[in-house]
């Protein structure tokens, strides 16, 4: 799947807490990846500390929308820090190696994208449970599944 290391920078990028540095990269996240538009203009109209409530509303407090491929207990084996290791990265240890935007920024660095296709499953039921919650969030998952190949039938 060449060609969506962009996208999932930027997605890995909105998926993370929206610390002082966030708002900044904004503009350059809009124009970088168009389908991720409509979640940039709402962090960019929505004021800095109720985005950061948001944020932790969602994906903190104790809501069902982990941003850890190993919640969702699929069949695929969460990666590992010998993955990025295997691709020339480096982890920060600061989070688990199988949290969705460190996944996303080694798809956008290495154009694998074997690792979010094989957690397919997963990411709709988060992306189907964020659409649920009525989070903007979920324009960021809808815009990642949209370049993954489609779950395989029969499995």
């Amino acid at each position: 799947m060449p060609g969506f290391e962009l996208l999932y920078q930027a997605a890995a990028l909105c998926l993370m807490y929206p610390d002082d540095g966030f708002r900044a990269r904004l503009p350059l996240l809009r124009e970088a990846a168009p389908q991720l538009r409509e979640f940039a203009d709402h962090a960019a109209v929505t004021p800095p500390r109720e985005l950061a409530a948001h944020y932790v509303e969602v994906f903190e407090a104790g809501q069902d929308h982990s941003l850890y491929l190993s919640a969702w207990r699929e069949a695929a084996p969460a990666p590992s820090e010998e993955l990025y290791r295997a691709h020339g990265l480096e982890t920060t240890g600061e989070e688990p190696p199988d949290f969705l935007p460190a996944v996303l920024e080694c798809a956008a660095r290495t154009g694998d994208t074997e690792l979010l296709a094989e957690h397919r499953d997963g990411l709709d039921l988060l992306r189907s449970k964020l659409t649920d919650f009525g989070t903007p969030y979920a324009t960021v998952l809808d815009a990642v599944c949209a370049t993954l190949p489609p779950v395989a039938t029969g499995r």
